[in-house]
């Protein structure tokens, strides 16, 4: 901000002025002035200011002084008339003041401030020196709160300091307890260490003790094993005289028995003549099968029903799948969701599951046979609800094993030459329920078979 300056003015010396600043207003002179100016400046009219505060004519005090301050201290310095108006409104304002300063004495218990400033709008006679004494008396004050600041700062420090050296003094005296007590502990250790050193020690001598015992011992076993070879090899050789002589003796009742042996022969022959006159007597035809003809196998320009069935059908003919369940005993199992995935895949799966099964149950009632689904339940969150259907067995796979796997099992399980039927478009499962011994068919002919249920 601009300060007031040193020096009359032609308006000063009009008004009849020679007294001048040699020196800038104080500081605190000059805030004290604006706040007067700022104040009286309210009751003044709009063509009674100056031309350059008319725009501020509007405002606040406390914006006036924010935002005019330059330019009423300007005008308050150079425009006498405007001074005079604001030292009217100023002697309106403070009257006794205003009188004190007129008469030449200010009074004492007024803030040096004030007195300043009254005496810089009104300039009596002497204001020069009220205006410095006051801008002196503030620098007193400062300088005297700087000095008390100072002080209390010191002080402040010094308290500081000393709590800083007792903290010091605490924290010295509590590493030196640490320190005492970790020198126990190191000592306490080293005998520990010493006394395990010890140990060590007397377990080695304890350790080569027992080499030596056992490399006895190894001896020992070593030499008995020797003797235990020489007694076997001896017994050997007697059992081998031993059974020389039974062989002789064996030979010698055989000789003997030859008697016995030819009555035993001649009730033999009675008995396979009894045979034969009671076969006579039921009419028994002669025995046309060998056992070599249990054994399941193909003979040459003869083809089992199975690969009749093969050539005769499609393999998505519904009717090949009909010829292997009329078989005796016939076992069919299904991979469930890779027959619902190939024929209705749009349907939640336990709508899927209800469907296959519904249709499993007629085909297990027309047909006979025995049915199961397995369904993979490696993923499940939870045991599924379901009751099964009549005539079919509903499996689902463990965790950890899928429901391919479950089918292979299950194959497997089946005695040899007993009609197994697998359905599945998996290649895996055809190729390894097929080394079981079981016939895989495709999902497509279950599918078409359900569709006539």
């Amino acid at each position: 901000m601009d300060q007031p300056t040193s020096g009359a003015g032609p308006a000063d010396e009009a008004d009849g002025g020679a007294e001048a600043l040699g020196r800038p207003l104080p500081e605190g002179v000059r805030r004290r002035v604006i706040a007067l100016v700022s104040d009286a400046f309210g009751g003044l009219t709009v063509a009674e200011l100056p031309a350059q505060l008319r725009q501020y004519a509007r405002f606040t005090p406390t914006r006036r002084a924010k935002f005019a301050g330059n330019a009423m201290a300007a005008a308050l310095e150079g425009d006498a008339l405007f001074r005079r108006r604001i030292g009217e409104r100023l002697a309106q304002a403070q009257p006794e003041l205003t009188d004190a300063l007129e008469a030449g004495s200010p009074p004492a218990a007024a803030d040096p401030l004030d007195v300043a400033a009254a005496a810089y709008v009104l300039r009596p006679a002497g204001w020069v020196k009220l205006v410095e004494s006051a801008g002196e008396e503030v620098q007193r004050a400062d300088a005297e709160r700087a000095d008390e600041e100072t002080r209390r700062e010191l002080e402040q420090l010094r308290e500081e300091l000393e709590r800083a050296r007792a903290h010091t003094r605490a924290e010295t005296e509590r590493l030196r307890t640490e320190l005492e007590a970790a020198r126990k502990e190191s000592e306490s250790l080293h005998r520990k260490l010493r006394s395990a050193l010890s140990e060590v020690k007397r377990g080695e001598a304890a350790l080569r003790r027992s080499v030596a015992d056992a490399d006895t011992a190894r001896a020992e076993s070593a030499a008995q094993l020797s003797a235990v070879e020489s007694e076997s090899r001896r017994l050997k050789g007697r059992l081998g005289e031993a059974e020389a002589a039974l062989e002789a003796s064996r030979r010698a009742a055989r000789e003997g028995r030859s008697v016995e042996d030819m009555r035993l022969r001649l009730l033999l022959d009675t008995v396979l003549d009894a045979a034969s006159g009671l076969r006579r007597e039921l009419a028994l035809p002669p025995a046309t099968t060998h056992p070599a003809d249990t054994v399941d196998a193909v003979e040459p320009g003869r083809m089992s029903p199975k690969d009749i069935a093969a050539r005769a059908l499609s393999e998505t003919d519904p009717a090949l799948l009909d010829q292997l369940l009329a078989l005796p005993q016939a076992h069919l199992i299904v991979d469930g969701y890779n027959v619902t995935k190939t024929g209705y895949p749009q349907m939640p799966l336990e709508k899927q599951r209800l469907r296959l099964l519904g249709g499993l149950s007629v085909l297990a009632a027309q047909t006979g046979a025995e049915m199961t689904c397995v369904f993979d339940g490696a993923e499940l969150a939870a045991p599924v609800l379901l009751a099964p259907p009549r005539g079919v067995r509903v499996l689902f796979s463990k965790a950890g094993v899928t429901a391919d796997e479950l089918i292979r099992q299950l194959a497997r399980a089946e005695p040899p030459g007993r009609p197994v039927v697998v359905v599945s478009t998996d290649r895996e499962v055809a190729d390894g329920v097929a080394k079981a011994g079981a016939r895989p068919v495709a999902s497509v002919m279950l599918l078409k078979r359900l569709s006539r249920v």
